[in-house]
């Protein structure tokens, strides 16, 4: 019988950082992992970890783009990352904090955005000698929570106070789509096929939009706050995390209004903090604020366990989670600095 943890041991490749890790993404195969101390850690199959120094102060954001990571810190950067270690700067925001970034990797139009107070700023990262061009900067009501680009990198969505807003990104006149409802949204996503908007909220509950129509969709019952929000790539399942198992919610058969949600794994009151689904299947990974990780099956509901909860008082809550983008690999990291990478391709 394989140990719970045998593939962590067996394939994985560690590192005990000291430093609350923010985020992971994988550039190819070589997994980023944003670190409070403001430097970012690489590391392939190799096992082999590199220690890059980004910021000056914790990097606060960071997502996967064509050939690296962007990162936003507290020093007012956003800056590119590479795979070979290489910093660049896209802009900077003095004396102000950059606490949301997102990116559409598109070999034609490749496109970045970052957050800084009420303002999202775009660039073309294909102008300016690949050093990126400002597009326009987009003006909100309020600080923005949260950022993302739709499947084609049309449009752009922010969340802030009583809302969300959407923009074309092409457009000559920048106008907003302002989707209202009352309240602090915290995180934002856009269904894969741009069929609705949803975002996270202060209240522990989720609020979305149909976007054909403005239809409301609400998504309440959490007993804590959701951090962690993945659509599966076919867009039939928006998994979500804020309770004691993965709650996921339908999008397909006139859901999620008037749908229960699916739960998968835990189930023993210790709370999910992030979710990722798998890149090609209908497989979710998990991580909880015990340190334990799983991947669940939707259709089966089989969990395989990849890292075991840490025994002692030390916590190890799930604060990053991501894969590959062929499914092959999941890196994770933990707000005590615990860093991983898990080979799981078939031998």
């Amino acid at each position: 019988m394989m140990a719970p943890d045998a593939l962590l041991r067996e394939r994985g490749a560690t590192q005990e950082t000291g430093e609350f890790v923010v985020a992971a993404g994988f550039s190819g195969h070589v997994a980023g992992f944003a670190l409070g101390d403001g430097t970012v850690r690489l590391v392939s199959g190799d096992g082999e970890w590199r220690t890059i120094e980004v910021h000056d102060g914790p990097v606060l954001s960071m997502v996967t783009t064509s050939g690296g990571w962007l990162t936003g810190g507290d020093d007012g950067g956003f800056r590119r990352v590479a795979v070979d270690g290489a910093v660049s700067e896209v802009a900077r925001f003095k004396g102000k904090w950059v606490e949301q970034v997102a990116a559409f990797s598109d070999a034609k139009a490749p496109l970045v955005a970052c957050a800084v107070g009420k303002i999202v700023h775009v660039f073309d990262m294909k102008a300016g000698g690949g050093k990126g061009e400002r597009l326009k900067s987009l003006d909100h009501p309020s600080s923005v929570t949260g950022i993302a680009f739709d499947g084609k990198g049309k449009r752009v969505a922010a969340s802030h106070y009583n809302g969300c807003s959407l923009w074309f990104v092409n457009a000559k006149a920048d106008t907003p789509r302002v989707l209202e409802w009352k309240g602090s949204h915290t995180g934002i996503i856009l269904h894969p096929a741009g069929e609705a908007v949803v975002t996270s909220m202060q209240e522990n509950a989720l609020h979305g939009w149909r976007l054909a129509d403005s239809q409301h969709m609400r998504m309440s019952g959490y007993p804590s706050k959701t951090e962690s929000l993945s659509f599966s790539k076919n867009g039939k399942w928006l998994a979500s995390s804020g309770a004691d198992t993965v709650v996921m919610w339908p999008f397909f058969g006139g859901g999620p209004m008037g749908k229960a949600p699916t739960e998968l794994a835990g189930g023993d009151g210790v709370m999910c903090s992030q979710v990722a689904f798998h890149p090609q299947q209908e497989m979710v990974a998990a991580g909880f604020t015990d340190g334990l990780v799983v991947i669940a099956d939707v259709a089966s509901e089989r969990i395989l366990p990849i890292a075991v909860p840490k025994e002692g008082p030390a916590s190890r809550k799930v604060t990053a989670l991501a894969w590959s983008a062929d499914g092959s690999k999941l890196a994770f990291g933990t707000e005590t600095g615990f860093a991983a990478l898990v080979d799981l391709a078939k031998r």
